[in-house]
This record gives C-alpha cells, sequence and structure tokens, in this order.
C-alpha cells in the first residue's frame, strides 16, 4: 500500500501518503463505495479522475468520489495527510 492509516474509527480514517514515495505507487483506482475525503496536510498534491485535469489539493478541501469513479493522487512536495469520512 502506498499509504499508512494512523487512525480508524467507526466514522473516518485517518491516511497519510509520505513525501518519499515513489510516483509510480499512486496508481489510477476506484472504490466500492461513495467517499468524501478532507485535506489535512500536504503541499503539491493534486487529484484527478478519469478524462480531467488534476486539481491543486489544498488545506480543508473536501472531495466527493462516487463510488466506481476512476481517479488517483499525484505526488507533492510533503506528506499529504488525509480524512477519509465513512457513512
Amino acid at each position: 500500500k502506498p499509504y499508512t492509516d494512523i487512525e480508524t474509527t467507526d466514522k473516518h480514517i485517518i491516511r497519510e501518503f509520505g513525501e518519499n514515495i515513489d510516483p509510480i505507487e499512486l496508481m489510477w483506482h476506484r472504490d466500492d463505495e461513495d467517499r468524501t475525503i478532507e485535506i489535512l496536510e500536504g503541499k503539491g498534491w493534486q487529484f484527478q479522475r478519469d478524462n480531467e485535469l488534476p486539481l491543486e489539493l489544498k488545506e480543508g478541501d473536501c472531495i466527493f468520489i462516487p463510488r466506481h469513479q476512476v481517479h488517483r493522487v499525484i505526488k507533492g512536495e510533503t506528506d499529504l495527510k488525509i480524512k477519509i469520512k465513512i457513512k
């Protein structure tokens, strides 16, 4: 896995992608359920949906990802920490 789950509760997962990750590990993928993610920390990281241009991720941003939508993150300059909200 290209990430580490730092905290897991019944309401959210705090996940971290390290700044030293090999960008090849950040593959296009799809999830089996809807997800809302909140950006907690990170500089220079981007989020990209299939057939769309990448969006810069900024602290405080929230992004909704529908189930089975193809997407990826693009490596930035620092660690990326996100909160994945669980329904």
